[in-house]
């Protein structure tokens, strides 16, 4: 422990302390409570707890849930078979290791701490020593077996080994005349088998509501199953002596492809059982289904669209064609109608010419109450063709209306007059052309 200097005895607080450096300036944060502490408080707080009463509380749930734990995982005894009584140490790879030690219900599933515990439990009823005391037969022999097994099983090496050859951990597929469920009798062999995985986590099997990606990469993964076991716990011991190194090398080469041809065969057997129940799998049957159900509900609307469109290409052929002959029929009836207009103008002309022609008879070629010569009906007739020649439609029939019918022989004169005058004016007709009618 060190002791601080004094202080000199002059020296003074008011006259010789100076500061080094000045405080910084405040700065307000916001800051957030956090931690099993402040959980602890809160819960205290809400639910009205003292200390006491609160860590009395906690503790009676953490050793109830130690006691389920140990209660349903470890400490239910298993009855040990005479059997294993018998078994010979120096024969350890024909043991099963969670058998002796008494964990065959957690098998791989079992911690570190659990088989520490087992191992305990073994030890104290098995040993030498307390079997000896107790005057009962000599199990020296079960006691090394136990000692191997817990030595084998702390290893995590060598237990993986085992696990990999453990066949009291595989679950036995379904067979072909297994009733049931589909998913109740698959399920359990392929959770069994997902142990031996690299990948975590592995893909469920799934429900029969499970949707087709699901179900088709569940299939993916077990059909690229990347897994660890390997058979290296069958290997034939190879001999310590190194006498006889070309022995120990065929030994380990004899070992090696063992190995090997355990792998292979391990993958072909899964790949054939995976083929097995991709082929029972109802749920690929009513994919397919449905598949085939969208493919021909495509196929029909590709087909219903092909027919909108064949049946819109007709309807618009019908429509057009219609059209034509609606179009056909209309010039028709325009040709026809103006055919029989033109008829109808040109007997209306000839009608028109007639009745003018006619006038000049009707009135005795204006020859008064005697006979008309023919040097008179020619004038007439002649001036009357020369009025008709230069009349239009228009004048033509007006021409005719003013003279049809009528008896008065000045009243035609002076129509026939006017329209000779009338054509004078328009130039169709020169003044003194005429013979009989003045214009």
């Amino acid at each position: 422990m060190s002791v601080l200097p004094a202080l000199p005895t002059d020296w003074k607080a008011a006259e010789n302390f100076s500061a080094i450096s000045a405080f910084s300036s405040p700065v307000k944060r916001q800051i957030e409570p956090v931690g099993p502490g402040f959980l602890a408080h809160a819960r205290r707080t809400l639910r009205g707890r003292t200390w006491s009463e609160d860590e009395k509380i906690q503790a009676e749930q953490n050793v109830k849930k130690v006691e389920e734990v140990s209660e349903a995982d470890l400490l239910e005894e298993e009855p040990e078979d005479p059997a294993l009584f018998k078994l010979d140490p120096k024969k350890w790879k024909e043991q099963d290791h969670y058998e002796v030690l008494g964990i065959t219900k957690l098998r791989y599933k079992a911690t570190e701490e659990q088989i520490r515990i087992a191992h305990r439990r073994k030890v104290l009823k098995h040993h030498p020593d307390k079997k000896a005391a107790q005057g009962a037969l000599n199990e020296d022999g079960f006691f090394k077996c136990i000692q191997k097994a817990f030595e084998l099983l702390l290893d995590p090496v060598r237990r993986r080994q085992f696990d990999s050859v453990d066949e009291a951990a595989d679950v036995p597929p379904p067979t072909k005349k297994s009733q049931g469920d589909f998913i109740e009798l698959w399920k359990p062999f392929f959770d069994a088998e997902a142990r031996f995985s690299n990948k975590q986590p592995v893909p469920s099997l799934g429900t029969m509501e499970s949707s087709k990606a699901e179900v088709d990469a569940f299939y993916s993964f077990w059909y690229n199953f990347d897994s660890w076991r390997s058979f290296e716990y069958l290997d034939e011991d190879v001999p310590d002596d190194t006498s006889n190194r070309d022995n120990k090398r065929y030994i380990e080469k004899k070992n090696k492809a063992a190995r090997q041809k355990h792998k292979t065969d391990d993958i072909a057997r899964l790949r054939r059982l995976v083929d097995e129940a991709l082929s029972t799998d109802p749920r690929i049957k009513l994919f397919k289904e449905a598949e085939k159900k969208a493919k021909e509900q495509r196929k029909w609307e590709r087909e219903a669209g092909a027919r909108a469109a064949a049946e819109a290409e007709k309807k618009a052929k019908e429509e057009a064609e219609k059209a034509a002959a609606e179009a056909e029929k209309a010039a028709k009836e325009a040709r026809e109608s103006g055919k029989k207009s033109k008829e109808a103008a040109k007997n209306a002309k000839k009608k028109n010419k007639r009745a003018l022609r006619n006038s000049a008879k009707d009135v005795n070629y204006f020859a008064g109450s005697g006979a008309a010569s023919a040097a008179q009906i020619d004038s007439v007739l002649s001036d009357v063709d020369a009025l008709i020649e230069k009349f239009d439609d228009v004048q033509l029939q007006d021409a005719a209306n003013k003279v049809n019918g009528v008896t008065d022989a000045a009243v035609v004169k002076a129509a026939f007059e006017e329209a000779a005058a009338a054509l004078v004016a328009a130039g169709k007709l020169t003044a003194g052309s005429l013979k009989f009618f003045s214009a």
